[in-house]
């Protein structure tokens, strides 16, 4: 993924002077899904470990 300023184009409407580039969606997608996997499986462990400690 990549960010990087540009010249802005003189008849642009919204004024951007910035591209932004990266993978296709679903690369994203699969990204963002293997962070909420790892992310539910942390919150998982810190329970299991809650409940060990607490007996």
């Amino acid at each position: 993924m990549s960010f990087s300023f540009t010249n802005p184009e003189p008849n642009r409407d919204d004024g951007r002077s910035f591209s932004f580039t990266g993978p296709d969606q679903a690369t994203i997608d699969e990204r963002l899904q293997a962070i909420a996997d790892m992310a539910h499986e942390t919150l998982r462990l810190v329970a299991e470990l809650r409940r060990q400690t607490n007996t």
